[in-house]
């Protein structure tokens, strides 16, 4: 679908330029931006941004980034799940969810993504994102799971992925982040998600040596085959 491509509106400034998936693979319906290490708030404001402005033929994107270390808030979230003093900023933001720790060394991918047009439910994208974590840590021999009413995906009892989103006008935004080669103690000083005493882990733990944007290329790749293709104008036609 190059012709949605074209209609793209760009994130905010400072906030990257668009990679186009190549046509007529998985997922080719999809913009693909490698941002790199960027700052949490202007980019949740172009994530923002980018939905409010969106239209029928924008194209849906997925971002794949970092941030520096920040601690989010979501919109029903209860600040005394930080323990402590930090100096690490809270930002309270407008996902569903309690508080997580982002910081260098984990995976953010951010879906924007118009879930009428694939015909999609946000528990359906949930469980969609959560497979693709799944898959993703089974190509390194890890064997995780989801637990059931605690959205996430988990190797055992510990928490390796966290997920949350945001649906306005029928799109999401915000998404996923997977722990690879961090420094996890900005967890111990929350209750994660808001469960007291959650252990997190990550993909080092594992013996696992692939950077975060090699795990990047791999997870996308489980996300473009597992999102339903855009539907077209004659497939919604009654028949």
């Amino acid at each position: 679908m190059s012709g949605a491509l074209g209609h793209a509106h760009p994130p905010a400034a400072g906030v990257g330029a668009a990679v186009p998936a190549v046509p007529g693979e998985a997922g080719a319906d999809i913009a693909v931006r490698r941002l790199g290490r960027v700052d949490y708030e202007p980019t949740w404001q172009a994530m923002r941004a980018f939905t409010d402005a969106r239209d029928s033929a924008t194209a849906d994107e997925i971002w794949l980034l970092q941030h520096p270390p920040v601690y989010t808030l979501g919109q029903a979230g209860r600040p005394e799940h930080l323990l402590r003093e930090t100096g690490i900023a809270l930002v309270r933001i407008d996902r569903g969810g309690q508080i997580t720790y982002h910081g260098p060394g984990q995976l953010v991918v951010y879906l924007l993504i118009d879930l009428h047009r694939r015909h999609l439910k946000v528990r359906e994208l949930v469980h969609q994102m959560e497979q693709a974590i799944i898959d993703c840590l089974a190509d390194y021999g890890i064997a995780a799971e989801r637990h059931a009413g605690a959205p996430g995906v988990y190797v055992g009892a510990a928490k390796i992925a966290a997920l949350g989103l945001r649906v306005r006008r029928g799109c999401s935004y915000h998404g996923l982040s997977l722990n690879v080669d961090m420094d996890l103690a900005p967890f111990s000083w929350i209750n994660p998600c808001g469960y007291e005493g959650l252990e997190t882990i990550q993909l080092k733990d594992f013996g696992i040596a692939d950077n975060v944007d090699a795990v990047g290329e791999r997870l996308l790749a489980h996300l473009q085959r597992l999102l339903p293709p855009v539907a077209t104008a004659a497939a919604d036609q009654p028949a």
